[in-house]
């Protein structure tokens, strides 16, 4: 199996258009053209987790977190990346980094702890917009069903919860083929009427090309004409953090334990105690502070993320606990998350988690 071939299955989980404009994620060292020894998943691809990988006979790094961040003017080996990149093109281990864009996701970095927390009713706390577009055919009413059906085993329908969804309205419509055509009905010459079915479906604009070739394939039309409109609608599967609802309510010390003890924390940074239930929790894995008024326009009781600043924490508004966990330990379960995923899809192939603990922050108690 090709690397490419691995690649290829964790885009469509987590699709590289979703990424920030900042991220670097994608294949950063090596070839997707290589056939694949094993995968390592991991937080970080540093040196210590590329030798362990070499140790071990994987020749693919799955990285949360992207090594080469910014560019890279020399690479000399005087710091950690340039020594990073350095041993992973001489051991030809290649580095795929699968950051902001499983981040985004519901079923990603926030979904999983949301999951290890125990949350239930969970929704995208800061939906994306700008992501979804709407697809208008024209059909042959014997051929509107597989045509339908095509476009949703493409992916296209899903709106929240609800798959298959679609529209559909009738009218006539008219075609005059030209020299060299092969028209599935009519004559050439001469204008045709066809009472056809107007089909509107709404996708995500990374199955765009699913999408059109699905419809296309289907279609009994040597030209179909289709229409594809951008939308601003939010993409209510898509975007920033996660909120949810804990089984019932507890106190708020009562959850600081719940996170100490789901996370293996001998720490929380947190605002004061409001003295008031906490059942609404917002979560974010890594740097979150941006997400702090969002979850409070969204009534969340608590909001868990990390890397927040000391300025930041007054923006809680004492209104909602806010507690800051630490990166590492919030995004440590995408180690897990990503072995699931790649697990369940090749069950016979060697997928391994690292036994590197790549958290550069220590606490001394």
């Amino acid at each position: 199996m090709q690397i490419a071939e691995i690649i290829r299955f964790l885009e469509t989980i987590a699709p590289p258009s979703l990424q920030e404009g900042y991220d670097n994620a994608g294949l950063i060292t090596g070839s997707g053209t290589w056939e694949c020894t094993g995968v390592i998943a991991s937080l970080d691809a540093t040196e210590e987790v590329i030798l362990e990988a070499k140790a071990k006979g994987c020749n693919l790094i799955v990285a949360h977190h992207p090594i080469v961040f910014g560019g890279l003017k020399k690479i000399t080996g005087k710091t950690y990346v340039e020594r990073a990149v350095i041993k992973s093109i001489k051991e030809n281990i290649a580095i795929y980094a699968i950051h902001t864009n499983l981040d985004n996701v519901m079923e990603g970095v926030n979904g999983k702890m949301a999951r290890q927390i125990g949350l239930s009713n969970c929704s995208i706390l800061q939906p994306k917009a700008s992501l979804l577009q709407k697809l208008y055919t024209f059909v042959p009413q014997a051929y509107a069903e597989a045509v339908r059906t095509a476009i949703f085993e493409a992916g296209g329908g899903h709106i929240g919860n609800y798959s298959e969804c679609s529209f559909s309205s009738s009218g006539t419509g008219t075609f005059k083929a030209g020299e060299g055509t092969n028209p599935f009905v009519g004559e050439i010459g001469s204008r045709h009427a066809e009472e056809e079915v107007k089909i509107e479906v709404l996708f995500p604009v990374w199955l765009q090309g699913a999408i059109i070739n699905g419809m296309k394939k289907a279609h009994p039309y040597e030209e179909v004409a289709y229409d594809i409109v951008p939308l601003e609608n939010k993409h209510q599967m898509t975007g920033s953090g996660i909120i949810g609802e804990l089984p019932e309510a507890i106190s708020e010390k009562e959850f600081l334990q719940l996170l100490k003890n789901q996370f293996g924390l001998s720490v929380i940074r947190h605002t004061r105690f409001l003295n008031k239930p906490v059942k609404k929790i917002a979560v974010c894995g890594g740097a979150g502070s941006f997400l702090i008024k969002t979850a409070l326009s969204a009534g969340a009781d608590a909001f868990v993320t990390a890397d927040v600043k000391y300025h930041e924490f007054f923006d809680a508004e004492n209104k909602l606990l806010l507690a800051d966990i630490g990166h590492w330990e919030s995004e440590q379960f995408t180690i897990d998350l990503l072995a699931e995923f790649l697990s369940g899809k090749f069950p016979t192939f060697a997928v391994l988690k690292t036994g590197v603990k790549t958290n550069p922050v220590e606490y001394f108690s």
